[in-house]
């Protein structure tokens, strides 16, 4: 098997997936990805890929093309048995954004648990291994009976933090909620900053009203952190909380953007200074909001698949050892800041 990777990519995140295989200093596969009239999606890979190491970069997500999620989704299992069937000795499945991960776990009766049928799909369509991003639940690495490497945006976003002088005693930490404290926590650290705790409650889906805060915001800018941003409520109504106890300024980070429905407009008329997020979903009308930054996550998923196809370990990257000469993760160039 080749040391030399072959790069596949849907129409999720075309844009990342060119951007990670220009940093491996190879090219993106070629490969007809559409429908078919009846809107069958249709995949056709051009390129011998027989006893190749291959990897399949695909957000689960709306892509710029104004396909939805479920296509997403289908394009990659459907990119995946093709490789399979054309003897590709090795099949990684890249999703820097795992669709469907807030359904991990069963809320109420009669519910599927739909992050782990996804992983069902990918098992049975010959996806060997799945490289992420900031799962939203980590325990979905157990859905899994292949390798999961949940690579972390953490280090990129930390660097642009303190890049703007955002470190230190001057800012404080603040998770969403309880369930996010670890990630919080690890940000807080990394910033030698404090922490503070958002507590509420959810009345019912994508809606959420906070009634309390733990830790010592006044005097200091907040830095919300969180795993994605989805319709954009729960963080607006946080920051109104953070600013209500004496916070001076609020800015959010997270690496997943989704921004549904009208999240795009709700956060441009909150009170947050500014929205920072990576493209592990694409944004593209970012130049026309400048409230919102965008941090490429390219390199890391290139030094990711480096190290996958010369068998050195992904942990590395992450924990301080070996990490290599790594170029900051650039502010892509449609961002203000």
């Amino acid at each position: 098997m080749s040391h030399t990777p072959l790069i596949f990519s849907g129409n999720s995140n075309p844009t990342l997936a060119e951007e990670i295989a220009k940093r491996l200093k190879v090219h993106v596969g070629k490969a007809l990805v559409n429908k078919f009239k009846n809107e069958e999606t249709r995949v056709e890979i051009g390129e011998n890929v027989r006893g190749s190491e291959v990897f399949v970069v695909q957000s689960i997500c709306k892509a710029p093309n104004g396909n939805g999620v479920n296509d997403a989704l289908m394009e990659l299992l459907l990119m995946i048995d093709a490789l399979r069937r054309a003897s590709a000795a090795r099949i990684t499945a890249v999703i820097p954004y795992y669709g469907y991960a807030k359904q991990d776990k069963k809320t109420k009766g009669r519910e599927p648990i739909s992050a782990k049928v996804v992983a069902n799909l990918l098992k049975v369509t010959g996806a060997k291994r799945l490289v992420t991003m900031d799962l939203h639940a980590a325990q979905i690495q157990g859905f899994f009976d292949t390798p999961v490497d949940n690579l972390l945006a953490l280090p990129t976003l930390c660097d642009f933090l303190k890049r703007e002088g955002l470190k230190g005693n001057e800012i404080v930490v603040v998770s969403p909620d309880a369930g996010g404290v670890h990630r919080a926590e690890l940000f807080a650290k990394r910033l030698e900053s404090s922490l503070a705790i958002v507590f509420k409650r959810r009345p019912e889906p994508d809606v959420s009203e906070v009634t309390d805060i733990v830790g010592d915001v006044a005097g200091k800018i907040a830095v919300v952190v969180d795993d994605m941003i989805s319709t954009g409520g729960t963080l607006a109504k946080a920051a109104e909380a953070i600013k209500a106890r004496g916070a001076t300024k609020v800015y959010t980070v997270a690496t997943h953007g989704i921004f549904a429905g009208d999240a795009v407009n709700v956060l441009e008329s909150s009170v947050i200074e500014k929205i920072i997020i990576t493209n592990t979903i694409p944004f593209a009308d970012l130049k026309d909001h400048p409230k919102f930054v965008q941090l490429s996550i390219a390199q890391t998923f290139a030094d990711a698949i480096s190290r996958i196809t010369t068998n050195r370990s992904v942990s590395e990257l992450f924990n301080g050892e070996d990490t290599g000469a790594q170029d900051p993760s650039p502010v892509l160039e449609t961002a203000t800041v």
